[in-house]
């Protein structure tokens, strides 16, 4: 059975070659901005005790990392979270009636809120490792 083949790349060439050099920025990226803007961004930086570089580094590299890539990534997220849902669900209302009691409500929240924390992670871990025995066996080639 072959192994499925993506529409899409989990990771740019640019990306993996930066990756052998993860501690040097070797890029730039620039935007335009109103006066009014820039202001608003430097106060930002300034509040938060770094420079504008910094601050705006931090700042789309976190908006980056939340977001997923693509849609199929956002779907193996969910369906990540679902399944972690109901596993912990079935085990903690499975604890609860041996031990007599139900479970409450707050430890329902919890649960969803355990399985939304890590989702992406996962989704991205489970992307990354169906993938990469594929692209060995290509450089093989």
């Amino acid at each position: 059975m072959s192994t499925p083949h993506l529409p899409f790349p989990i990771r740019s060439e640019a990306t993996l070659r930066d990756e052998t050099r993860p501690h040097v920025r070797t890029k730039t990226v620039a935007a335009r901005l109103t006066p009014g803007e820039l202001a608003a961004v430097e106060a930002a930086a300034e509040s938060s005790g770094q420079s504008l570089a910094e601050w705006l580094r931090e700042t789309a590299l976190r908006v980056a990392r939340q977001r997923p890539a693509d849609p199929i990534e956002l779907l193996l997220a969910e369906v990540c979270a679902l399944r972690c849902t109901l596993l912990n669900l079935f085990h903690s209302n499975a604890k609860a009636a041996s031990d007599g009691t139900q479970s409450l409500p707050d430890s329902i929240v919890n649960i969803r809120d355990q399985a939304d924390a890590g989702k992406l992670q996962r989704a991205r871990k489970i992307l990354e490792d169906f993938v990469a025995p594929k692209a060995a066996a290509q450089s093989e080639k």
